[in-house]
């Protein structure tokens, strides 16, 4: 699959101009759609874990013509947050509500092909972020 580099890009530069609401709007949202996964965050702190997220979506973004730094950055996030309890089930859960925020926040600039391109580029952040991660074998393939 071939992403599509500068819709990701330009849409990106799009959300940075409103980095506070969309933190603030993904964290807000995820938490009223699966109210589950607020327990993961119970000894984060909730004034820098949105400047993570939204850290973590430009970094990803800067280097997707950079494979070896974005595997190797993505990798290691995976890694980090087996350590934190997510477990493969709320990738989706996550990926929902992030195009979720960026439509929200994008307006009309949010495009069926602007949607197609974060939830392909997600997909692939999921595989290799579970590709990278230490669960056992049963957990990443359930019945």
């Amino acid at each position: 699959m071939s992403l599509n580099t500068e819709l990701l890009t330009s849409s990106c530069e799009l959300l940075k101009a409103h980095k506070p609401e969309f933190s603030r709007l993904f964290y807000q949202t995820l938490f009223v759609d699966y109210p589950e996964v607020e327990p993961l965050f119970t000894h984060v702190d909730m004034e820098e874990q949105p400047k993570k997220l939204f850290a973590s979506l430009v970094l990803i973004v800067n280097n997707l013509t950079n494979p070896n730094v974005l595997t190797n950055t993505l990798v290691g996030l995976g890694t980090q947050h087996v350590r934190y309890g997510v477990l493969p089930a709320h990738y989706p859960m996550v990926g929902g509500t992030l195009l979720k925020t960026k439509a929200t926040i994008l307006e009309d600039s949010w495009t069926a092909e602007t949607e197609k391109a974060w939830t392909e580029a997600y997909a692939a952040i999921t595989e290799i972020m579970l590709d990278g991660s230490d669960y056992p074998k049963e957990i990443l393939t359930p019945a």
